[in-house]
């Protein structure tokens, strides 16, 4: 059981304190995938694919070692789980980010709202408008309870401490180079296609979670399975789609991300966000998390260790 009692221990930690204001190890990774890069980007897959498989396999590696140390003291491992756990989570981070953005928009102060939105997503908030600013919110929240909480729960769940670190390591790369952008439509290919894969049971369970908290499961399924398959995305689209159905809310369109457009379809039937469903969103996350540590400690508990 030292698994899955880590596993909620660190998920407790990251509600309560979140992420270290300095020597974040997230962080620390990004620094230090931003320094490899420098010495291995050209515009090739190859090389991405070199990029991705060192730092991921790295990461990999590292929490393989923790587990193999601690596999014969139940207390350090179930400490070393939760150090792990709380590294990887971004459930707090994300929900102060709502917070903010939130009081933001209730302020009307428009101009450091679209600011703000850097902290959540990549989209080119310079024309956005309230409503606007409050649709991107929204979906970067449901995206973002799958990639930071959902998913590295699962893979702690089901692989213990490499699968945290592995996951959270594939992640990050994501973020930093798997755009559809000149300078990385093929050095950040091998990212973008490792985090999709990795992604694809857990963006469902997030979808499926979505619908149970929500206590609108018939709704949440019926929109994911209809309208999800409009969005680019293999993973956020049953994600947005189910917080669409259970929110009453209709999401996507077309957003801009300086260098390119993206038209990630028409999710839902309901209204369009406003700035009051910021708050319903992040309250529906915190609780989608919340189910998700406790599926992940229920596998956890039932895994088997690293010999």
């Amino acid at each position: 059981m030292s698994r899955a009692i880590g596993l909620l221990i660190g998920f407790a930690a990251d509600r309560l304190v979140g992420d270290p204001r300095r020597f974040h190890p997230v962080a620390g990774f990004g620094q230090t995938a931003a320094r490899l890069e420098k010495h291995l980007y050209a515009d090739s897959r190859v090389n991405g694919t070199v990029h991705t498989a060192v730092l991921v396999g790295g990461a990999t590696v590292l929490g393989l070692a923790a587990e193999r140390l601690t596999r014969r003291h139940p207390i350090l491992h179930a400490a070393v789980t939760a150090a792990a756990t709380w590294a990887v989570l971004g459930a707090r981070s994300l929900d102060r980010e709502a917070e903010t953005m939130a009081a933001l928009l209730e302020e009307k102060d428009i101009p450091a709202a679209r600011d703000r939105l850097s902290h959540l997503c990549a989209r080119d908030a310079t024309d956005l408008e309230a409503d606007e600013l409050a649709r991107a919110t929204v979906e970067s929240l449901a995206e973002n309870t799958s990639d930071a909480c959902v998913a590295p729960l699962l893979w702690g769940g089901v692989l213990g401490v490499p699968g945290l670190l592995g996951y959270r390591a594939a992640n990050t790369l994501d973020a930093m180079v798997g755009y559809k952008s000149p300078k990385y439509l093929n050095f950040g290919w091998a990212s973008a296609r490792l985090d999709d894969v990795l992604n694809l049971l857990p963006a469902r369970v997030c979808a499926l979670l979505t619908g149970l908290v929500a206590g609108r499961v018939q709704e949440t399924t019926r929109v994911w399975r209809r309208d999800a398959p409009k969005h680019p995305s293999p993973n956020a689209g049953p994600v947005e789609a189910a917080f669409a159905g259970a929110l009453g809310l209709t999401l996507g369109g077309t957003n801009s991300y300086g260098t390119y457009a993206e038209d990630r379809g028409t999710l839902g039937d309901g209204p369009a966000p406003t700035v009051a469903d910021v708050r319903r969103t992040a309250a529906l996350a915190r609780w989608v998390g919340t189910a998700a540590a406790v599926l992940a400690a229920a596998i956890g508990g039932k895994g088997k260790r690293w010999s």
